[in-house]
């Protein structure tokens, strides 16, 4: 007991025993025999006690004889009837070891102060009120009542550190009634002595028994009922505790995911909760926060580690795909049967209060208040911690940057209450952190048991080899070796891309027996095939594989390589019914120094038709297979650079310079004709001045596509450079060329109208003919470009008159 409950108990024990030993000084009995039966009838009354729920204590019916000797007996006879029945029942058949603090408490702490508080109020109240027996024992049985359960309610209450009226109210305030009750069985006694004699009242001990057997039974449903409360109550424990284990694994399945998280979700949880203590929320609601702090990161799952884990920037596309997660995390918990509203609170925690946030768009008050708590201390925590795309910033910074979003990004109340606690909340954490065991995951055990999957291993059948064929065996081994060096010699002779790989299908034929091969190169993020060669030309060649999906996108998206896998899962593969379905599939990637620049891929109407010896011998070639096919690549875009205008994608002037000589060779050979164009835009330098190169530049990609929509199939259309154009027309007669002199023309005013949204440019065109004009490219020409210059001086003169008037109309103007 502390040193109060010791004070409490001490002074009350004195007081009674002072009560007592006063009033057995002054003792006076007016019939020992009537006081002799009643102490007779108290004690057994006592030994009738039954158990109080929720506490260690007992009550008996002997309050009765006490009513009874308030009415009938004087005050000494009175409190020894009460002392010495509570002495009884507290030492008779008691459940516990006899503490005699407690025996002193309940007979002088208790009994004697109720009893002459009790009979005292009777009296004075008689000599108030009159002879009115009813109202007399009723403030008696109060009276009595409140003596004798607040004293053992302070005592509880003090001891327990509870408040003393929930004591009193919970464990002793449920049997008032039955003081009521057995006040009114006194009344009733009362009335019977006076008329036949106190002997009659000792026809009260069946209604004691009743009485008692009434205590017993309601007490019996109250156990009951309390048990049967306990047991729902373990059960809701239970079913909460699994509900909390679910979530504390959803979050671990979050840590394996995202490894930042690691004490991020318990420090988030910590504050988030806190602060809602604070802030005032309901129980459901805080609880539902809890949850919520721990899973609000479970979309992630759907995010793809690459971009969780970026050391950098997100993309716009990136940042898309990371949009989802609180939609998904949502559309998870929705499944989950939460008693509390944790969904709401996790798609809602990327809401800002100014309305900026995602998903939803949500703005102040329309945000749960669950999910403004957790927006700010998420943003908190992700300041001062570290992240892969940048190092953490000290608390206080953190806390100050919080602070500039608050009215913006956050609800100002919330960060008023996270700036106020902040540093109480850290230690608060750090603490809960300290007893935090990360839960690590077992990925580098090896499993013994396990035989084979349910489908079964990659099978192949080895070549058998008996003791005669071991001269095969070395012969085989020269051979393959001077194949790869053969193959490694081929490899490096030439730059171009289809040669390299036609030498490649050919050298490997004669190590590894294939019905098909396909070389996919990886032209952004689709595997396109470059060569294919076998019975499934027409199959493989429609093929369009992205990286990531079907066999071969598997393969150049994890660098691993794959041997007899089904190459009907590829997508879009259809099988030719002219042709042996394909079965089995030998993939490797064909990875370069800039990351993989394709597959290269095997294929085989049988099933297993490859063995792990063509495994190794495909990756032993497989980099320098990579090696020459980036190399190819390289050249091969160096080479379109330099027979093609950057600019509008047309052919630049060394690739016109061919293809006329090709074209007025062909002409002499056939004696055909051909219609040599030269187009020069009018009024470029002017754009250039007024709107901009970069508004020139789009006008003349704008016309370089025109221009060719102009031209037939088979027109050959280059650009000299700068503002100069070439049209090569076989078979175009002089007629012909004028009207599609129109046709460029009108071209090019629609050009500039779309760019400029006006008029303000015309072609002038130039025309030659071969043979009339000769056979000559560069004669040819250049008697095109010296009557486009005709044809230009034209416009000019043309275009001047109408300069100076509108100068005049300004300047009248």
């Amino acid at each position: 007991m502390s040193t109060r409950t010791k004070l409490f108990v001490g002074i009350t024990v004195s007081l009674g025993v002072v009560v007592l030993c006063s009033a057995l000084w002054h003792w006076q009995s007016a019939d020992l025999t009537r006081f002799a039966c009643y102490l007779a009838v108290a004690i057994l009354a006592s030994s009738l006690k039954v158990q109080l729920p929720g506490i260690d204590g007992t009550m008996s019916v002997n309050f009765l004889f006490i009513l009874l000797g308030v009415m009938e007996l004087s005050l000494p006879e009175t409190l020894l009837i009460g002392c010495a029945a509570t002495l009884v029942q507290s030492v008779w058949h008691a459940r516990n070891r006899l503490d005699p603090v407690k025996v002193l408490f309940n007979v002088f702490g208790m009994m004697a102060n109720a009893s002459a508080l009790c009979y005292v109020s009777y009296h004075c109240l008689d000599a108030k009120v009159g002879n009115n027996k009813p109202i007399l024992l009723m403030a008696a049985a109060l009276v009595f009542f409140l003596a004798n359960t607040l004293p053992i309610s302070v005592v509880i209450a003090l001891t327990e550190n509870k408040s003393s009226r929930k004591v009193w109210s919970n464990c002793y305030f449920w049997s008032f009634p039955y003081y009521l009750v057995g006040a009114a069985a006194v009344g009733l006694v009362g009335i019977v002595n006076s008329r036949a004699g106190w002997q009659t009242s000792l026809l009260v001990l069946p209604v004691i028994y009743w009485v008692y057997r009434s205590y017993r039974l309601y007490l019996g449903r109250l156990e009951a009922e309390k048990e049967r409360v306990e047991v729902e109550k373990r059960h809701v424990e239970q079913i909460a505790s699994l509900n909390m284990r679910t979530i504390e694994a959803l979050a671990l399945a979050i840590e394996a995911k995202d490894h930042t998280t690691h004490t991020h979700l318990q420090r988030v949880r910590t504050y988030a909760v806190e602060i809602a203590k604070e802030i005032g929320l309901s129980p459901d609601e805080i609880e539902a926060l809890r949850a919520a702090a721990l899973l609000h990161d479970i979309g992630k799952l759907a995010v793809p580690e690459h971009i969780i884990n970026k050391p950098g920037k997100l993309t716009v596309e990136e940042f898309e795909k990371m949009k989802v997660h609180p939609i998904v995390g949502a559309e998870i918990l929705d499944r989950v049967a939460f008693p509390y509203p944790v969904a709401p609170i996790v798609r809602a925690h990327h809401e800002r209060w100014d309305g900026s946030g995602y998903p939803a768009g949500l703005a102040g008050e329309e945000i749960p208040m669950g999910a403004r708590i957790l927006a700010v201390v998420d943003c908190l925590d992700a300041l001062a911690s570290d992240r892969q795309y940048r190092s953490a910033i000290p608390l206080d910074r953190a806390m100050d940057t919080v602070k500039e979003k608050a009215g913006k990004w956050f609800d100002p109340k919330v960060v008023e209450v996270l700036e106020r606690r902040y540093v109480e909340l850290e230690r608060i954490a750090q603490t809960h952190e300290d007893g935090f065991v990360p839960c690590g995951f077992s990925m580098d055990l090896r499993v013994e048991r396990g035989l084979a999957p349910a489908t079964g291993f990659e099978k192949w059948t080895p070549n058998s080899l008996n003791e005669t064929d071991f001269l095969s065996s070395i012969a085989s081994a020269r051979h393959e070796a001077q194949a790869m060096f053969e193959l490694s010699q081929d490899l490096g002779n030439s730059l171009s891309l289809s040669e390299t790989l036609s030498v490649l299908s050919m050298r490997l034929r004669r190590l590894i027996p294939y019905d098909s091969i396909a070389v996919f190169v990886n032209r952004n993020g689709w595997l396109l095939p470059e060569l294919v060669s076998g019975e499934n030309f027409r199959v493989l060649s429609s093929l369009k594989i992205r990286v990531g999906e079907g066999l071969c996108g598997w393969v150049a998206e994890n660098c691993k390589p794959i041997i007899n896998g089904n190459p009907q899962v590829e997508e879009g593969y259809v099988a030719d019914p002219k042709t042996a379905t394909l079965a089995s599939a030998l993939v490797v990637p064909l990875q370069g120094l800039n990351g993989v620049v394709g597959v290269l891929a095997m294929y085989h109407s049988s099933l297993d038709a490859f063995t792990p010896d063509h495994l190794r011998i495909l990756l032993a070639v497989a980099s320098k297979v990579a090696l020459s096919v980036e190399n190819a690549l390289k050249y091969q875009q160096a080479e379109s650079s330099a027979t093609t205008d950057f600019l509008t994608g047309l052919p630049n002037a060394r690739s016109l310079f061919v293809h006329l000589a090709q074209e007025v060779a062909r002409c002499r050979r056939m004696k055909t004709s051909l219609t040599v164009m030269v187009c020069d835009i009018d009024g470029l330098k002017k754009i250039n001045d007024s709107f901009g190169h970069l508004e020139g530049d789009k006008l003349l990609r704008e016309f370089s596509v025109r221009l060719k929509d102009a031209c037939r199939g088979y027109d050959y259309v280059a650009r000299m450079g700068g503002d100069e154009f070439v049209v090569t027309a076989p078979g175009l007669s002089a007629e012909g060329a004028e009207e599609k002199t129109e046709r460029l023309n009108q071209a090019a005013i629609e050009a500039g109208r779309h760019t400029c949204g006006r008029d303000v440019i015309t072609l002038s065109v130039g025309t030659a003919f071969c043979p009339e004009d000769g056979y000559d490219v560069e004669a040819l020409l250049a008697e095109a470009d010296r009557r486009m210059y005709t044809v230009k001086q034209t416009h000019h003169a043309q275009i001047a008159p109408s300069q100076d008037t509108l100068a005049q109309g300004a300047s009248g103007k």
